[in-house]
């Protein structure tokens, strides 16, 4: 019977003390550890070198993908906004994966190898062409299925593909004969239909089903909310059917301003008439039963015991969305077991072939 990865993860203002704890809780390292994941808050970015050699030589683990974040995670606990790291020694035979260079442009992808089947990326969020580099990747691996999320900071953003790199998307290929399974929780429910957007201008909406979009919008939102649309803000957002999905998947954006005199609406998106729109709302009970919706669904579809994990969650989700610290985590925790999970809160989360936001995309090996 196949063992569960070894994982670790400590949080302390000296990244030295944090990567020593993180080696004493790793104890001895499998001779099958092959592949390293580490996520570090942006508290240590400007140390990412340096604690990457440390955890190359000190586990002998060969090759190391991950990101830096404004909060990082494992089983049952995040960091926001603290000086933390988690790393997970992922063993899978070489023959299964291939580590991902820096794509900075669509034509980058050509040259990666054509028999790969899965990808986990990390990506720069300076970059104005990730959604191509996503969906070209989507489209080069046989599963059509790309995780992973941006990375976060305050400051300098960077990711790891076997070196700290940045500028375009990075990090592993894995063959078909990896035991995985992954899905996207949004934590949003829709508040009314579907919509015709009948005129629009870049992202500024002026109309729906032919009606003006501030009247549609405020008779979705409620009486309240109407009558005080500064309250709506972080709570309505609007939701983009993805064309072509048979999940009833859509991108969330924000609401990012309304002119009540020409009743326009201005999204987060560029959209186009023709396009589809809902309005949709975030509150901390829509999140919890969306994600144990997703965590009764993954585990009969990996099929195996879960060796570990990785999770990308968004920067505006963990304690914000979930009302406790921990609280994401932990229903993760308890409704698939105690398993081995690392990951970190992104600036955009990668799922299939698409950039989200707001939502919480898990992987599983086994």
């Amino acid at each position: 019977m196949t063992s569960p990865f070894k994982f670790a993860h400590a949080v302390d203002d000296d990244w030295t003390r944090a990567a020593q704890a993180c080696m004493n809780q790793l104890g001895a390292i499998p001779s099958a550890a092959t592949l390293g994941f580490l996520y570090v808050s942006d508290a240590f970015a400007g140390e990412l070198d340096a604690i990457l050699a440390f955890f190359r030589s000190a586990t002998g683990v060969p090759h190391w993908t991950g990101s830096v974040g404004v909060g990082v995670c494992a089983t049952g606990v995040e960091y926001l906004e603290a000086p933390a790291m988690a790393v997970m020694l992922g063993e899978f035979d070489p023959a299964d994966f291939s580590m991902l260079p820096v794509l900075r442009a669509p034509q980058d992808v050509d040259a990666q190898p054509a028999d790969a089947y899965f990808a986990v990326v990390h990506g720069d969020p300076a970059n104005n062409r990730i959604q191509e580099l996503i969906e070209g990747l989507a489209a080069h691996v046989s599963s059509g299925f790309v995780v992973g999320g941006l990375s976060s900071a305050r400051g300098e953003t960077a990711q790891i593909s076997d070196g700290v790199v940045k500028g375009g998307l990075s990090g592993v290929l894995f063959s078909e004969r990896v035991k995985l399974a992954t899905r996207l929780t949004q934590g949003i429910s829709p508040l009314g239909p579907r919509h015709r957007i009948t005129t629009a201008n870049k992202n500024v909406i002026g109309s729906l089903d032919h009606r003006p979009a501030l009247d549609v919008m405020k008779e979705e939102i409620g009486e309240v909310l109407a009558r005080d649309l500064r309250r709506a803000a972080g709570y309505i957002f609007v939701g983009l059917p993805v064309r072509g999905s048979d999940t009833g998947d859509y991108l969330v954006r924000n609401i990012l301003g309304v002119d009540p005199q020409n009743n326009l609406v201005a999204v987060g998106e560029y959209v186009e008439p023709g396009d589809e729109l809902l309005f949709c709302r975030r509150d901390q009970q829509t999140a919890e039963d969306d994600l144990l919706r997703m965590l009764a669904a993954i585990g009969p579809q990996l099929a195996t015991p879960i060796r570990g994990g990785v999770y990308y969650s968004c920067l505006g989700r963990g304690q914000h969305m979930f009302g406790a610290p921990n609280r994401e985590l932990e229903l993760i925790r308890d409704a698939l077991g105690d398993f081995p999970l690392v990951g970190f809160f992104a600036n955009g989360e990668i799922s299939h072939n698409r950039l989200y936001g707001y939502t919480g995309v898990l992987t599983l090996f086994g």
